[in-house]
């Protein structure tokens, strides 16, 4: 009983995620900042959809979780996910990228997601 309502879940978030991605799409100048969120990790990419290649990615392996926990009043996951933001941001300017579009992945905009939208500002990144 549990798997299939777990299969409704996941099923209901690709379709949120496919209605999201008939109306977001990024380019060289302007990439699409995906993010997917499991339920330790989170992952961010900054892809150019129309080449179909992942720009920039970031993730919680390149980060030292130990001192990124008293960042802002953020906690755990939420602080790495911060992190992320913040890494994913950086490396871009870096590239020349400014301004994305952001696109959740069927997520809501709250907790992880959220604090990875709030890094990725907080560092350069428009959207």
């Amino acid at each position: 009983m549990a798997d299939i309502k777990v299969a409704k879940k996941r099923q209901a978030r690709i379709s949120r995620h496919r209605r999201i991605r008939a109306k977001v799409s990024g380019t060289a100048e302007r990439p699409r900042l995906a993010v997917f969120r499991s339920l330790k990790h989170i992952y961010a990419q900054l892809i150019d959809d129309v080449s179909g290649r992942t720009l920039i990615s970031a993730d919680e392996h390149g980060i030292d979780l130990k001192i990124v926990e008293d960042e802002g009043g953020r906690k755990g996951k939420t602080a790495a996910a911060y992190a992320i933001g913040k890494l994913l941001a950086e490396r871009a300017v870096k590239a020349g990228i400014k301004s994305v579009v952001f696109d959740r992945g069927g997520f809501s905009f709250a907790g992880r997601v959220a604090a990875l939208a709030q890094g990725a500002r907080d560092n350069g990144l428009s959207f």
